[in-house]
């Protein structure tokens, strides 16, 4: 029986929004909660709560996920920290009106909601086959159905960007990764699956500094889910019985959901991991 009392987890992206909720509805579970996050300030104030409402000390590593050098400074740092590891949260994302290059030369869209995933997650591997029971979360989304497949010709958005379009792609690219990293690990003892926690009234899509962009958010927040009710899916991927043996799916509010074409096209699936192994220089 699978007991979230005790379980180590590492999620990205919770100091606001869906991963917020999450991390403080699994630490009130029992479970021992280590963050990722960029800004420091943001980071004490979840670390005093959440060491303020749970008998599990937390903790938190500094990292911008946009940087592959920090990405993989930030799983070193977790393994130094030598934790055990059951499960992982990969949460953090984002959505840019201009396109904007990281460090690496690569479109911020994909490098944090992609690459970011991709890396740490490999990082991490042999940390979670310690556990007798461990499991990878991927946030991906309901976005993913309005591309038709991962666009190969221009993966880092240069000749074309729209900026729906790109958060589209790298939400596709979830799905792709969370099969194949399933199929890899079939054999293991981890099973590997992603979610679309709906449309959330979070700052996620407003921190572009556009008065349009900010009025559209306004505009459409009634209309959205709460970041409580955003989170549910991934505390039941994270602490429920019924997943134990689920991996390489699509949830959305906590029941399988369908994935696109373009999300099962196995050609893609095998040239997305391809390209990403590449890019982060895992080869």
């Amino acid at each position: 029986m699978f007991n979230i009392k005790n379980k180590n987890i590492l999620i990205t992206g919770a100091t606001s929004g869906i991963g917020r909720s999450t991390v403080l509805a699994l630490s009130s579970m029992g479970a021992s909660v280590t963050f990722i996050a960029r800004n420091k300030d943001k980071a004490e104030i979840l670390l005093k709560e959440l060491n303020t409402k749970s008998q599990n000390k937390a903790a938190y590593i500094l990292a911008d996920l946009s940087s592959q050098k920090e990405v993989k400074s930030a799983a070193k740092e977790y393994l130094k920290m030598n934790r055990p590891l059951d499960i992982l949260i990969n949460n953090a994302g984002l959505i840019n009106l201009k396109r904007r290059e990281t460090i690496d030369g690569f479109e911020e869209t994909f490098a944090v909601n992609h690459l970011a995933y991709f890396s740490l997650t490999n990082l991490l591997i042999d940390k979670l086959k310690e556990s007798e029971s461990a499991r990878i979360i991927n946030i991906s989304s309901g976005a993913h159905q309005f591309v038709k497949r991962m666009n190969f010709d221009d993966i880092q958005s240069e000749k074309n960007y729209k900026p729906f379009k790109v958060y589209s792609y790298s939400k596709l690219a979830n799905i792709l990764f969370t099969r194949k990293l399933s199929e890899i690990l079939k054999d293991d003892n981890i099973t590997v699956n992603c979610l679309h926690p709906g449309v959330v009234a979070t700052g996620f899509a407003s921190q572009n500094d556009s008065k349009f962009q900010k009025f559209l958010f306004k505009l459409s927040k009634p209309f959205m889910r709460s970041s409580n009710k955003g989170a549910e899916t991934s505390i039941y991927l994270s602490s429920s019985d019924d997943v134990s043996d689920v991996s390489g799916k699509y949830f959305y509010n906590s029941k399988v959901s369908k994935i696109s074409s373009g999300a099962s096209n196995e050609e893609d699936t095998e040239r997305l991991w391809r390209i990403s192994m590449e890019l982060t220089e895992l080869v």
